[in-house]
């Protein structure tokens, strides 16, 4: 071969080999060269590099892609609304910018309730943590001996090892930024990522089926193009309609959580119920996490244990309710991932993209699950990815009998 690569490695044919082990039989390279050479082989190397390359650019690039992802999946909720307004007579441009008013309406109006008692409980932060760290010690008390033991143990001096003259080593202390700092660059950072997704999605919502009549005009046959069409149609109403329960499963969860907490006697409920339903939308950790945090708040505001843990408590029964009877019966059995697929794919992007993969894992895998579906050749990955389903649960069980 004159060109050698990685995927096409120069083999000489005419070089003589010799069998490693007496009497086995002689290697034919010519035969290795064509296996090399084969489509078989170039197509593996190919795709691999190409899941490299495309696992790479997620994460290198994910300052430009996240509040893209952002956008097109908002696209895919709000793109019916424009839809049913061109119906009544309004253009796309004109309903994409109500919807986007809309939007941007309820998000303001929901910062701007929630900014004070977010701001009262960020600020008391600190307090509410070592006040509920002083409540916790009674209990926590054997833990705390033995991790005084090992501390004393890692830092009794070493024989030989001291310093000349008895004096100890200088200590290096990195000096991090300040909180505000932190906290108004975050800040800034999220106004750009949002101001982004607003423009980009009126954008995407004004254009309207731009972008699919594009792919139609440009597929050859005419059945290439119904299929396309059908298969654009049937995934945009798939995935609109998962966001869209899975937003109002949120939502009613959130209230639900918020008159809980007010019976509970927690101040602020309503702040109790915003972060339900943004916390819900990353599995597991989510809900972890809030557990976590109504404890906090709970033993700083209860002076009895019992009914500081009740906050808790309670919200992880209305969760467990959420998750084992309402999703599955507003959403079904087609759209439900299994949850190793969630764990891993939950892993992954928030490994990729941080907290906002995160919040974005369920969405892009169901998207993703919902192509599989669609799309005859990808139908196994979408059957990998999906539940049990009953029929395999009762086989299953007949097999293990």
């Amino acid at each position: 071969m004159n060109d050698p690569s990685v995927t096409k490695p120069s083999v000489d044919p005419t070089e003589e080999a010799t069998p490693v082990t007496p009497g086995a039989p002689k290697p034919d390279l010519r035969q290795t060269a064509a296996k090399l050479g084969s489509p078989q082989a170039r197509s593996v190397a190919g795709t691999t590099i190409a899941v490299l390359a495309v696992l790479y650019s997620l994460y290198f690039a994910r300052g430009f892609l996240i509040p893209i992802t952002f956008a097109l999946l908002l696209n895919f909720l709000f793109s019916p609304v424009v839809r049913a307004l061109a119906k009544i007579h309004i253009p796309a441009q004109f309903g994409a910018a109500v919807v986007i008013l809309a939007l941007t309406g309820v998000i303001g109006l929901g910062v701007y309730e929630l900014s004070t008692p977010a701001e009262r409980w960020m600020n008391t932060a600190p307090e509410t943590l070592s006040v509920a760290s002083g409540k916790l010690r009674t209990i926590l008390r054997p833990l705390e001996r033995i991790t005084r033991s090992a501390d004393s143990v890692s830092a009794a001096p070493v024989p030989g090892s001291g310093a000349q003259g008895g004096r100890r080593p200088a200590q290096v202390v990195v000096q991090e930024p300040s909180l505000v700092s932190r906290v108004f660059g975050t800040t800034g950072r999220f106004l750009a990522g949002f101001i982004e997704i607003i423009f980009l999605l009126y954008f995407l919502l004004a254009a309207g089926d731009l972008f699919l009549q594009k792919l139609v005009d440009v597929l050859p046959t005419i059945s290439k193009k119904k299929a396309a069409v059908d298969i654009a149609r049937q995934t945009e109403s798939a995935i609109s309609t998962y966001l869209l329960t899975a937003t109002l499963v949120n939502l009613g969860e959130g209230i639900v959580v918020a008159g809980a907490m007010y019976f509970v006697g927690l101040p602020n409920p309503a702040l109790w119920g915003a972060l339900v339903f943004f916390f819900e939308f990353i599995p597991y950790l989510g809900a972890a996490g809030l557990v976590f945090i109504l404890a906090a708040a709970g033993l700083t505001t209860f002076t009895s244990i019992s009914h500081a843990l009740l906050a808790p408590a309670v919200y992880l029964g209305i969760n467990l309710l959420q998750a084992n009877v309402v999703s599955p019966l507003l959403m079904g059995d087609r759209l439900e991932l299994n949850p190793v697929a969630i764990f891993v794919g939950l892993a992954f992007w928030f490994y990729i993209w941080g907290v906002a993969g995160a919040l974005l894992a369920v969405p892009l895998m169901a998207t993703f699950k919902i192509l599989c579906d669609y799309v005859p050749w990808l139908a196994s990955i979408g059957e990998f990815l999906s539940k049990r389903h009953e029929h395999e649960r009762r086989e299953a069980q007949r097999g293990l009998g």
